[in-house]
């Protein structure tokens, strides 16, 4: 599942200086943090009676509580039924593996999600003349009495005459894309009482009709999933909605998903075209109960928005859409991360996260426990699983498969060339797949992983390692690693060291202690995946090092807490217990968890650096050709004061990179509020540029009037702490700005 509360916010709130190196530590300023998550302890409650079996009317049914309150507008929209494949046309791919030279038509730019551009205008050499060309305002920001959840992440795309994004809120415009001028704007509406964890929209979908006619309304469309749990077609050269799509351009993906509320689910990543197919994925909010709403994924027809089939893992043999009283089972794993579609194998790539209740596995079921925290190969005409590869096994540490996965072909020990997957994850292990079978094609091990501490949640025996790749994390955390301020606060963090159990990476949870949990649940490589070049060969990886302090609590002390699922009547936000705990109902116990740090300072306990950025050569034996912390102090200090310094202390990051054949890496996603042009062969930072807000997003460039334009949303992000704004800013050469 997505993370909840402070499970990421941990990622943003601590930076570190040795103090003997450099006599002080630092954390991402902005508000000063959050306030602690206290972890308690478990109390001298009685422990709870083993809850209803599973197949019990309660745990098979929907919530207890609410009653059934869909997206604030797709509670509107009527069923507008079924399609049979056999009935839909034949579609070329939705766009080409090699896109127009100079446009950005997908998320990832080309089919396969290589985040790589043929631009070459911008290289080490005349990169440092860039100056910002214009400022875009999306106008979704927090309001006055609003908690701020802001965090876009948006990716714009570009084709054609227009630079296509959306809002946090999901509204859609499209700019020119030399002057940043809206030529139109579709406003959604979405009510913040549908924000879930975060507000954001990663991207839309461009979709060329091979059944409308060239140079009619919705030839070309532009797709979004939405917060309200809406599927939108609107017409790319108007705005204006597709009226055969869905109902006047609109599908409610609440049909079958049973009771909810707003804010429950929710869609932020782009839903691919894959073959006709449109594929939607949604996000079930962390740590509400065991038995949330389904984490189903549905194909839908891209030209008339009807429903095509369904994979729901409580029915796996049943894909039809339910009506009338039956819905999708619930509590399984969702994926909220972007997908990947191949046209040419017929398959959407799932990364998926956790079933309900995310830090106790003793009620998932056999097919809940096959395909969570991995990579499912869907055949996108009848949505059946063809393969799955799961890259943690029993996940009980928020290890969800954040990263849209990379396509691309490579050649194995064998010397054979395969169609090959790049599958990142928060574990800093990338493992590297033959798409056809899911098999991996560089060598993976099974090592032994530590056994459980709770009755009735046995651990996996082994978990798999991929030695075929480089790891991306730092080494296990010893208690002579533990920093402070001072002497008594790194006292402080050696004392808290030694109460947790920590037995590396795969420590269980816990409930008579806590646990630390490493490199974290926003560790490794999160939503903003890899970069690849194709020429060079070259992997870019950003990633993350940030540890988490845990603690299962009996129900009775949860109770105690007051904590309630988002779905209950008497739920209110941050009410009665810090923001990181969550109530896990359904489940014998409840979690608390927070940063690795201390309170006070707002440090984290281990010593810097927390991100790094890695280029990998995926042609000669991957191996790693640079390495070296990203992100600076300079908006970083401890109490959240910024320092001002230019030290590159590698920083929590979020968002992901660009790279062109110009030699060029492109990235923001630290919390310095930088964005970067690094040298792709040498790891050298050749330009830099203060944002107006958080850079956690993923940037693109792409051409226009003949030159090379960068563009970045600087929206900043809640739980990293950055400086939260509504502006897209795109860079340019002096000669392409117009005034």
């Amino acid at each position: 599942m997505r993370r909840s509360h402070l499970l990421a916010t941990a990622a943003g709130l601590a930076l570190a200086c040795s103090p003997l190196a450099a006599h002080a530590q630092f954390a991402p300023a902005g508000s000063g943090g959050p306030p602690s998550a206290t972890i308690p302890g478990p109390g001298n409650a009685d422990e709870p009676k083993e809850n209803t079996p599973a197949d019990s009317s309660y745990f098979a049914g929907p919530s207890p509580y609410a009653p059934q309150a869909p997206g604030v507008n797709a509670a509107n929209l009527p069923d507008i039924g079924s399609i049979d494949i056999s009935e839909i046309p034949s579609m070329a791919p939705q766009q080409s593996a090699n896109p127009a030279h100079g446009d950005w038509p997908a998320y990832g730019r080309d089919d396969n999600q290589t985040r790589y551009s043929p631009l070459t205008e911008l290289t080490p050499e005349t990169v440092n003349n860039l100056k910002v060309a214009f400022t875009y305002h999306t106008g979704s920001y927090p309001r006055p009495g609003q908690t701020n959840k802001w965090a876009a992440e948006t990716t714009p795309i570009k084709v054609g005459d227009g630079l296509y994004m959306c809002s946090a809120q999901n509204d859609i415009m499209k700019l020119d894309p030399v002057t940043g001028k809206e030529i139109w704007r579709r406003n959604l509406n979405v009510k913040y009482e549908s924000i879930p964890y975060t507000a954001a929209c990663k991207g839309v979908t461009y979709f060329t009709s091979a059944v409308v006619p060239e140079g009619q309304p919705c030839h070309n469309r532009i797709i979004e999933g939405t917060l309200d749990m809406r599927l939108v077609a609107v017409d790319a050269a108007t705005g204006e909605f597709c009226p055969a799509f869905g109902h006047n351009g609109q599908v409610n993906l609440m049909q079958g998903m049973g009771e909810s509320v707003p804010g429950f689910v929710a869609i932020t990543a782009p839903p691919p075209v894959v073959n006709g197919i449109v594929v939607v994925n949604h996000e079930v909010l962390d740590g509400q109960r065991r038995w949330a709403p389904s984490g189903v994924i549905r194909g839908y027809d891209a030209e008339s928005g009807k429903f095509v089939w369904a994979w729901d893992v409580g029915n796996p043999d049943d894909h039809s859409q339910p009506t009338g009283n039956r819905h999708y089972s619930r509590g399984t794993p969702n994926s909220w991360a972007a997908m990947t579609g191949d046209n040419a194998l017929g398959l959407v790539y799932v990364p998926t996260g956790n079933a309900g209740g995310d830090y106790y596995s003793g009620l998932r079921s056999p097919a809940e426990n096959a395909i969570s925290t991995s990579i499912v190969a869907l055949d996108v005409k009848t949505g059946s699983p063809r393969w799955v590869y799961q890259t943690t096994r029993k996940d009980v540490w928020d290890y969800d498969m954040g990263s849209q996965v990379t396509m691309m072909d490579l050649r194995g020990p064998d010397g054979m060339l395969a169609p090959a997957l790049i599958v990142p994850t928060k574990r800093g292990q990338t493992f590297v797949l033959d798409r056809r079978t899911g098999k991996p094609i560089l060598p993976v091990e099974e090592r032994p992983a530590p056994a459980g501490h709770v009755p009735g949640d046995s651990r996996a025996p082994t978990q798999p390692w991929s030695v075929g790749m480089p790891a991306l994390r730092m080494p296990e955390l010893r208690e002579k690693d533990m920093w402070g301020m001072s002497p008594i606060d790194q006292l402080y963090c050696r004392i808290k060291f030694r109460s947790a159990h920590y037995d590396g990476e795969f420590t269980a949870p816990s409930l008579d202690k806590p646990w630390i949990m490493y490199p974290g649940n926003n560790g490794g490589s999160d939503w903003g995946s890899m970069s690849y070049d194709p020429n060079t060969g070259i992997l870019i990886a950003n990633w993350n090092a940030s540890p988490m302090y845990a603690q299962l609590i009996t129900r009775r002390k949860a109770d105690a807490l007051k904590l309630m699922p988002i779905d209950d009547p008497h739920y209110k936000p941050g009410a009665g217990a810090a923001e990181g705990n969550g109530p896990m109902e359904g489940t014998p116990y409840a979690i608390a968890i927070a940063p690795f740090w201390d309170p006070f300072t707002k440090m984290l306990c281990h010593r810097p650096p927390y991100g790094m950025i890695t280029a990998i050569d995926m042609k000669h034996g991957q191996k790693v050709l640079w390495q070296h912390p990203l992100g600076t102090a300079r908006a970083n200090g401890p109490w959240g004061l910024p320092t001002g310094l230019s030290w590159e202390i590698g920083t929590p990051n979020n968002g992901g990179s660009v790279v062109t054949a110009g030699g060029l890496v492109f990235i923001a996603a630290a919390t310095d509020n930088q964005i970067r042009a690094i040298d792709e062969h040498t790891g050298k930072v050749v330009w830099s540029a203060v944002l107006p807000g958080g850079g956690q997003a993923n940037p693109m460039t792409y051409e226009a009037n003949g030159h090379q334009y960068v563009a970045i949303m600087a929206g900043g992000h809640h739980f990293m702490m950055t400086p939260v704004t509504d502006q897209l800013v795109v860079y340019a050469l002096p000669d392409a700005i117009k005034h």
